[in-house]
C-alpha cells in the first residue's frame, strides 16, 4: 500500500519537471530568434555607415598632414631667421663683439647641418650654399682675428717687466741691466753677502703675465673654431711662429744670445759677468704654458706645440750656460758657476714639470746635461784655484811687510765660498766617494787652499833682503788668516786646533822678528866685550870708571846704539802692522826688552859720559824718548812724513 503511493508521487514530480524544461526550451528558441534579427539589423547599419567612416578618417589624416607641414615650415622659417641674424653678425665682423660673432659661427654650422639633412626642401641647396659661403667668410675673419690678437699680445717682453717678476731684493738697480747684483760678487771686494743669501732662500718668483687672462678664453674659442673648420695645422703653425719669435726677441732684449766658448773667452769679464747675472735672473722666471690654456679641450698635441714654441729659446739659454761651462776656467768664474749650478738644481723639478711629455725630452736632457757640466767645471775650478794660489808668482812687492793682496784675495774668496755651503755640499755629493761626506770634503778643500796660501807666502817672504821684514810679513799674513777664520763660519769647519796651531805660528814669527831685528842693538847695551883693566876710579885721568871700562869704549857703544836705533826707527816706521792689537802687542814686546836694557846701561855708564865733554852727543835719548819713538814703529809712514 505504501509503495504504490510513493511511485505515483514520483511520477507526478517527473511530469512537472518535464513541463518546465519544455517551457524553458521554448523561451530560449524565442530569444535566439530575437537576437538573430538584431544581428541582421546591425550588419545593415554598419554597411550603411562605412562610407561616412572612410570620409572621416581621410579628413583626420589631411589635418595631421597640414599640422606637420606647418610645423616643418615653422622650423625652416626659423632657420631662415637664424641665417639672417647670423649673416648680420658676420657682416659686422668680430671686432665689436667677438663672443656674439662666435655664437653666429656656431649658428651657421647648425644651419648647414640642418639643411644638409633636409633634402626634401626644394630650395635647400641654395640656402646651403649661401650658409657655407657665409661660414667660409666667417672663418677667414676669425683667422685674421686670431692672428691679430696673438700678434698684438706677443710683443717682446721688456727686461724691466721681466725683472718685476723677481723679488725686490734681486731686482737690478736703476741704470743698465748690466749693473746687476751678481757683479758685486768679487772676492777682492771683501764684502760679505750673508743678508742677500738669506733673502734668496725665502725669495718668491712669479711668472710674467705674457697674455692678459681675459683674452685667453677668447683665443681658446677662436682656436677651437679654426680647428673645427679644418685649419688646425695653420692655427698651430702661426701660434708656434708668433710665440717663438716673441720669446727669442725677449731674450735678445735681455742680452742673452747664442755664444760659443771662444766668444765667451774673448768677452771682457765685466760684460760676461753682467750677461751671466741676466741669465740667472731670466732662468729664475718660470715659463708660462699659455698653449695649455689656449688649446685646452681641443684635439691638439699641446706638448708638441709647447716644444715648438720654446725649443730654440730654451736651448739658446742652455747653450749660453754650456759655453760658460766649457770656456777657459779661472778663479773668478767659480762663483758664477756656483750661481748657475744652484739655479739649475733649483729649477730641475720645475723643468721636469713644465717640459713634460715626449716632445720636450730634448729640453729635459739639455737641462740635466748643463747641470752636470756646471758641477764638473765648478769642481775643476776648485782644483785650479788651489793650484793657482800655491803657484802664484806675482811680483807685487809688499815693501812694508803688510798683508799681501793674494792673502786678502784668498781669504775673501774662502769667505764667499761659505756663502755657498749648501750648494757646495750638493756639488760634492755629485762626485762623492764612499766613506766621505760633503762636510768633510769642504773642510779638506778649505784646508788645502789655506795650506797652499801659506806655502806661497813662505816663498814670497824670501824676497825680502831684511830677515826681520821676512818674519814681520809672515806674522802679518798668517795673523790675518787666523783672525779672518775666527770671525767667519770657517772656524767651525777648520776647528779650534787649526786656529790654535796658526796662532802659535804667528807668535813664532813675532819672536823671530824680535830676535833678528833687535839682537844686534841689544848687544850694544850689554857689558859683554867691555875690557876690564882694573884701573883707577871714575875720575881717573885715563877716563875709566871703577870697573876699568874706558870712556872711549862707552862712547862707541852709545854712538853705535844711536846709529842703529835711528836706522831701525827710519826703516821700521815705514813697515806696517795693520792690526792695531797686534801692532801694540809687538811694540810692547820690543819695549819690554829694549827699555830695561837701555835704562840699566845708562844708569851704569851714563855718569862716565856725563863727566866728559858734550855728553848729549852720545846720550841722545832718554828712555821716554825711546818709548815715544817706538810708538811710531809699524805705522807705514813715508820718508817725507818721518822728516816732518
Amino acid at each position: 500500500m505504501g509503495v504504490p503511493q510513493a511511485m505515483e508521487a514520483l511520477t507526478e514530480r517527473a511530469s512537472l519537471l518535464r513541463e518546465s524544461l519544455q517551457k524553458s526550451q521554448t523561451i530560449t528558441d524565442n530569444m535566439v530568434t530575437i537576437l538573430g534579427s538584431f544581428d541582421h539589423r546591425l550588419s545593415s547599419l554598419e554597411a550603411a555607415m562605412r562610407p561616412t567612416q572612410v570620409r572621416t578618417h581621410a579628413i583626420r589624416r589631411a589635418h595631421e598632414n597640414i599640422d606637420r607641414t606647418l610645423k616643418a615650415a615653422d622650423v625652416i622659417l626659423a632657420q631662415f631667421d637664424l641665417t639672417r641674424q647670423a649673416e648680420a653678425k658676420i657682416l659686422r665682423g668680430p671686432h665689436e663683439d667677438l663672443e656674439s660673432y662666435l655664437e653666429a659661427v656656431d649658428q651657421l654650422r647648425s644651419i648647414v647641418k640642418f639643411f644638409s639633412s633636409t633634402k626634401g626642401f626644394k630650395s635647400s641647396d641654395g640656402v646651403l650654399n649661401h650658409a657655407n659661403n657665409l661660414l667660409s667668410k666667417a672663418i677667414l675673419k676669425l683667422d685674421d682675428e686670431f692672428r691679430q690678437l696673438l700678434s698684438t699680445y706677443s710683443k717682446p717682453v721688456e727686461p724691466d717687466r721681466l725683472f718685476e717678476c723677481l723679488p725686490s731684493s734681486l731686482r737690478p738697480s736703476a741704470g743698465s741691466p748690466a749693473q746687476q747684483g751678481e757683479a758685486g760678487k768679487n772676492p777682492s771686494s771683501g764684502n760679505s753677502s750673508d743678508q742677500q743669501v738669506k733673502s734668496l732662500e725665502t725669495a718668491i718668483y712669479k711668472p710674467p703675465t705674457l697674455i692678459p687672462p681675459r683674452l685667453l678664453p677668447l683665443l681658446h674659442d677662436l682656436a677651437q673654431q679654426m680647428v673645427q673648420a679644418g685649419k688646425q695645422d695653420q692655427c698651430i703653425k702661426f701660434y708656434c711662429e708668433t710665440r717663438s719669435s716673441a720669446l727669442e726677441l725677449s731674450l735678445r732684449k735681455l742680452g742673452v744670445e747664442r755664444l760659443s766658448k771662444d766668444d765667451v773667452q774673448k768677452m771682457p769679464w765685466e760684460v760676461l759677468e753682467a750677461k751671466i747675472g741676466n741669465w740667472i735672473h731670466y732662468m729664475r722666471i718660470a715659463s708660462e704654458k699659455i698653449c695649455d690654456q689656449i688649446f685646452d679641450g681641443i684635439n691638439v698635441t699641446r706638448d708638441h706645440c709647447f716644444a715648438e714654441v720654446t725649443a730654440d729659446s730654451v736651448l739658446m739659454l742652455f747653450s749660453f750656460g754650456e759655453a760658460i761651462a766649457k770656456s777657459k776656467r779661472s778663479p773668478e768664474k767659480l762663483f758664477v758657476l756656483l750661481d748657475m749650478y744652484e739655479i739649475m738644481r733649483e729649477l730641475q723639478s720645475e723643468v721636469e714639470a713644465i717640459f713634460d711629455g715626449k716632445a720636450c725630452s730634448e729640453m729635459r736632457e739639455a737641462a740635466l746635461s748643463l747641470t752636470r757640466r756646471l758641477a764638473q767645471t765648478a769642481q775643476e775650478t776648485f782644483g785650479d784655484f788651489e793650484e793657482a794660489v800655491e803657484k802664484d808668482a806675482t811680483k807685487t812687492a809688499v815693501l812694508d811687510g803688510t798683508v799681501h793682496p793674494l792673502t786678502s784675495y784668498v781669504i775673501n774668496y774662502v769667505k764667499f765660498l761659505f756663502d755657498y755651503q749648501s750648494t757646495l755640499k750638493q756639488l760634492f755629493q755629485e762626485f762623492e766617494t764612499a766613506g766621505e761626506d760633503s762636510n768633510s770634503q769642504l773642510a779638506i778643500v778649505t784646508m788645502r787652499i789655506m795650506q797652499a796660501l801659506q806655502s806661497n807666502l813662505d816663498g814670497k817672504s824670501k824676497q825680502y833682503k831684511d830677515p826681520a821684514l821676512t818674519y814681520l810679513f809672515l806674522m802679518n799674513n798668517i795673523h790675518y788668516m787666523v783672525r779672518s777664520v775666527r770671525r767667519s763660519e770657517a772656524k767651525d769647519l777648520l776647528g779650534d786646533d787649526w786656529v790654535q796651531r796658526h796662532r802659535r805660528i804667528v807668535q813664532q814669527n813675532a819672536n823671530q822678528y824680535k830676535r833678528v831685528a833687535w839682537a844686534k842693538i841689544l848687544q850694544t847695551l850689554t857689558v859683554q866685550g867691555l875690557s876690564s883693566s882694573g884701573g883707577s876710579g871714575a875720575g881717573g885721568g885715563d877716563g875709566s870708571n871703577s870697573s876699568g871700562v874706558s870712556r872711549a869704549t862707552i862712547k862707541e857703544r852709545f854712538k853705535s846704539f844711536n846709529l842703529q836705533f835711528e836706522d831701525l826707527h827710519q826703516r821700521q816706521s815705514q813697515w806696517t802692522v795693520p792690526d792695531l792689537e797686534l801692532r801694540e802687542s809687538l811694540r810692547l814686546a820690543v819695549a819690554e826688552v829694549l827699555l830695561p836694557a837701555y835704562r840699566s846701561f845708562v844708569k851704569r855708564f851714563g855718569p862716565l859720559i856725563e863727566s866728559g865733554k858734550n855728553p848729549q852727543k852720545y846720550i841722545r835719548y832718554t828712555p821716554e824718548d825711546l818709548e815715544r819713538m817706538l810708538g811710531e814703529f809699524f805705522e807705514g809712514k813715508t820718508w817725507n812724513e818721518q822728516k816732518r
